[in-house]
C-alpha cells in the first residue's frame, strides 16, 4: 500500500489540579476554543471539547504523524500559559493535573461522545469527576490506581 491511511478517534480527559474549580464558568467556551485550536494546528482535528470548571472532555483524531503524550504535553502547557495570562489570579495559580486517561472511540460512537461531552454540566450535577472517570475506566477494563488517580 503506497499510502498511510488513519482514523483513531480518542476521548481525552483531565483534571485540574486537585481537582480545584479554578477555570471560571464565564470563561469555559473560550477555554475550549482555545484548546480546539490548539489540536486543530497540530493537525488532530478536534471533535468536540467540554467540560466544567475542574475538568476537560476532548473527542479529536489523533494526526498520523503525532504523539499522543506529546499532544497532551503540548495542550497541557499551551493553556496553562494561556489561562494564567489571560484569566490570571494573584491569589491562585492555575495548573492541570499531571495525568490524563485517553480512550479509543469507534466510528459509529462518536456522536454518542460528543452528546456526553455537551451534557457534562447537566451531567455533573449528579456524578462528582472521581465517579465519571471511574466509570469510564471500567468501560474500558482500565485498572485505575486510586493512589494517582487525584493529585
Amino acid at each position: 500500500m503506497s499510502q498511510s491511511l488513519a482514523k483513531i478517534y480518542i476521548h481525552l480527559v483531565f483534571s485540574t489540579k486537585g481537582r480545584a474549580d479554578t477555570i471560571p464558568r464565564a470563561n469555559l467556551e473560550d477555554v475550549h476554543a482555545y484548546m480546539a485550536e490548539i489540536f486543530n494546528n497540530h493537525g488532530c482535528p478536534a471533535i468536540q471539547v467540554g467540560g466544567t470548571t475542574n475538568h476537560v472532555h476532548i473527542l479529536f483524531l489523533l494526526g498520523k504523524q503525532v504523539n499522543l503524550s506529546e499532544m497532551v504535553r503540548t495542550v497541557k502547557s499551551s493553556t496553562t500559559r494561556w489561562i494564567n495570562e489571560k484569566m490570571g489570579n494573584p491569589f491562585r495559580h492555575f495548573a492541570w493535573q499531571d495525568g490524563y486517561g485517553a480512550f479509543s472511540v469507534s466510528n459509529s460512537h462518536v456522536d454518542a461522545v460528543v452528546a456526553y461531552i455537551k451534557g457534562q454540566e447537566e451531567h455533573h450535577k449528579k456524578v462528582s469527576f472521581q465517579d465519571e472517570l471511574r466509570r469510564i475506566c471500567e468501560l474500558y477494563n482500565v485498572n485505575l490506581d486510586e493512589r494517582y488517580a487525584w493529585d
